[in-house]
Order: structure tokens, then sequence, then C-alpha cells
């Protein structure tokens, strides 16, 4: 990588684009229209386009679904996005329209611009795996250790682990503090 393509990525990498997301879900999306303007921006010879197939038209069709793949050039480096076709609730769509193909091309010229640093931060961790919920014994187990520390406190375990705040991933540290809050509490009334 050339100390130019180097510095044009550092440029667009902190680049502050968090004042044009938006939070859809779980997730922070920043919009197509942004991406590019902020992109022009440090890279005013910026291009980009769409791969079609050899039908001529703007997506695939594979065996597991739609696809879109969008091309961003940034000073010599072309890099592409292979998109799937997702409704708004990031789920296949077995029989898009062109509203969804359109949609899908958008949001992989957002991702491929980010490919170039900008706003690649965004979104960092949305390809990590959702943790698993409690089984029903670790919630238990969990609700049965706070009670000394009070009903409002076993509600707000239970509200956070009802939104997964609290799930598989951070259960045992979870349960460690507890212990220690517990302890504590116990520690200051002499028991």
């Amino acid at each position: 990588m050339s100390k130019a393509t180097q510095n044009t990525f550092n440029k667009l990498f902190k680049t502050d684009v968090s004042k044009y997301t938006q939070k859809k879900g779980k997730f922070n999306y920043l919009s197509w229209a942004y991406a590019v303007q902020e992109l022009k921006k440090v890279c005013p010879t910026a291009r980009w386009g769409v791969t079609k197939a050899e039908d001529g038209s703007p997506f695939f069709k594979t065996s597991c679904g739609y696809f879109v793949e969008v091309w961003v050039d940034v000073d010599g480096v072309n890099l592409a996005q292979v998109h799937p076709v997702l409704d708004n609730r990031n789920q296949p769509i077995e029989n898009p329209n062109s509203f969804h193909i359109n949609t899908s091309l958008q949001r992989a010229l957002a991702k491929c611009i980010a490919l170039h640093g900008l706003g690649l931060y965004i979104f960092a961790g949305e390809d990590l795996p959702e943790p698993d919920a409690l089984t029903p014994k670790e919630e238990e187990n969990l609700y049965d250790m706070a009670k000394p520390l009070g009903k409002k406190f076993v509600d707000d375990l239970k509200a956070k682990v009802s939104k997964m705040e609290i799930n598989t991933n951070n259960y045992e540290s979870c349960v460690n503090k507890v212990d220690e809050m517990t302890h504590e509490k116990q520690t200051a009334k002499g028991e």
C-alpha cells in the first residue's frame, strides 16, 4: 500500500460521520448520501459503480438468495462490496422488487465506501454473532443470588435479561458482580 493510499485511508477513517448516523433496530447506519458527500469532500475524484450480472441486471440470483455488488475507486484503489438483498429486519428477501434491489445497492455503496475508511467504525461488530439468551436455570440462579440486594435490583436484572443486555457472553461477569455486591452488603451489615 502506497503512502498516498495510506494517507487517504487515514484521512477518511478519521472523518467523524457520527452526526449523520441513524439507529435502525440494533444497528447504526450511515446513509449512502452522506457517505458519498463526505467521500467526495476528501476525494473529489472517487468513482463508484454497480457490477452487473451477465444478463445486464444489477443483481445476482443464487441458490442461497439475491445479491448486489458495488465497487468504489478511491485514488486508484478499487474495492468491492457484495451485499445480500435484505428486508428492513435484515432478513433475505425471496422475491425482491426494484425498491429492494435499489436499497441493497445503496447499503452496499455505504459499506464499500467504509472499506476505504469513511465510517468504518460504524460497522464494527455488526458481523459478530448474537449472544445466546440465558437458560431458565441461569436466570433463576442470577435472580436468587440478587435477592439480598432487593426487589428493585432483581427487577432491573430481569429487564436487562429480557433486553439481552445480560446474556451468555457476560453472564459469568454479571454473576461475579452480583456476588461481590451481595458480599459487600452483608459485610456492611456485619453479617
